[in-house]
């Protein structure tokens, strides 16, 4: 029989307990560098060429006039691949941006149709995004300077025409960030941007770890200043939508949106000023309104540049801040919207 008096309990001591909690408190530590070192590279590696970057959609198939084009950013570090697109007797001129590691034949469908109806058509890609250039990319932070030299070049192609921007998912939050900052965009359709660099970090790190990514995001902001040259709230459109007033702006947004919090379409609308527009599709996946209903998705970018190029009067607009002034300005508020969601405009 087991004799309990004799056995003896162990007695941890205070080395013992300082050493085992520093130890874990190391590897915790670890483990939140890890993953955020993880996501700053993941982030901001450059796109890598496979053999069906080769196999794409060209202008060709569709039968439209391109012409490859490149131009510099407006930092004038870099060339920025396009494709240009005259229609004869345009009045007006849509650029039309992809989103993060997309590229410019991406957004050949919608560029196709716009030009049916009569506008001039700058479908770009941003630098590293696209096609494999050998150096890191951002999110949104050195792209504005690309989006920029893209509204100059179409500006210069056809100085008299009016200018609309149609912009998805990266591409959609920084049209929003460069048409504050730039008076010659007259109207805007964001479809699927991110209220924040925050956010759209917070969004995935829940979604695959199901925790709160607040060690993490703060970690990651810090290796992204390290890594990048660039910290978090350096890349907020929420801070910037309610610059672009009084020039129109539609954000579609989809409420199964599994890359950007489908909380941040409504967020950026509230924020907006008027004119403003909102379209929600309850079923839509990023950047998905397009393949939801294809008849309606374009039958309503159509009729806002109709609305807002054609049949409304010029606005004199003046310059707003430069970047390094709004990256000097303090953070604005990211407060999630509530969560009934509603279709507006």
């Amino acid at each position: 029989m087991l004799q309990l008096h004799k056995i003896k309990p162990s007695r941890l001591s205070l080395k013992r307990l300082l050493f085992g909690g520093l130890g874990g408190s190391v590897g915790a530590l670890g483990i939140i560098f890890a993953v955020s070192l993880y996501i700053v590279e993941t982030l901001i590696r450059p796109k890598k060429q496979t053999v069906f970057d080769t196999y794409k959609f060209s202008p060709f198939e569709l039968d439209l006039p391109a012409e490859e084009v490149l131009f510099l950013s407006s930092e004038g570090k870099h060339m920025v691949s396009g494709w240009y697109i005259p229609r004869p007797g345009a009045t007006t001129t849509i650029v039309i941006c992809p989103g993060y590691r997309s590229a410019k034949s991406d957004v050949l469908g919608i560029s196709a149709h716009l030009w049916k109806v009569g506008h001039n058509i700058l479908a770009f890609e941003y630098h590293g995004h696209g096609t494999e250039v050998g150096i890191p990319v951002t999110l949104g932070y050195s792209e504005i300077h690309d989006f920029l030299g893209a509204v100059a070049y179409a500006k210069e192609r056809a100085p008299e025409n009016r200018l609309g921007v149609v912009a998805y998912s990266m591409g959609a939050a920084v049209a929003i960030m460069g048409t504050a900052r730039s008076s010659d965009v007259e109207a805007l359709v964001a479809d699927s941007p991110f209220a924040s660099h925050s956010s759209v970090v917070d969004y995935n790190f829940r979604r695959v770890f199901r925790v709160p990514s607040a060690p993490v995001s703060w970690m990651a902001d810090n290796l992204m200043g390290w890594r990048a040259g660039y910290h978090f709230y350096q890349v907020e459109p929420l801070r910037d939508i309610a610059k672009i007033a009084p020039r129109p702006i539609l954000i579609i947004q989809g409420g199964k949106d599994s890359l950007v919090d489908p909380r941040d379409g409504p967020s950026l609308y509230a924020a907006a000023q008027e004119p403003k527009e909102f379209w929600y599709l309850p079923n839509a996946d990023h950047c998905g309104a397009y393949f939801e209903d294809r008849s309606a998705y374009v039958k309503k970018v159509v009729n806002f540049f109709d609305l807002y190029l054609k049949n409304v009067p010029r606005l004199q607009l003046v310059d707003s801040l430069s970047q390094d002034e709004e990256e000097a300005m303090p953070a604005g508020s990211t407060e999630p919207p509530g969560e009934d969601l509603e279709e507006a405009g």
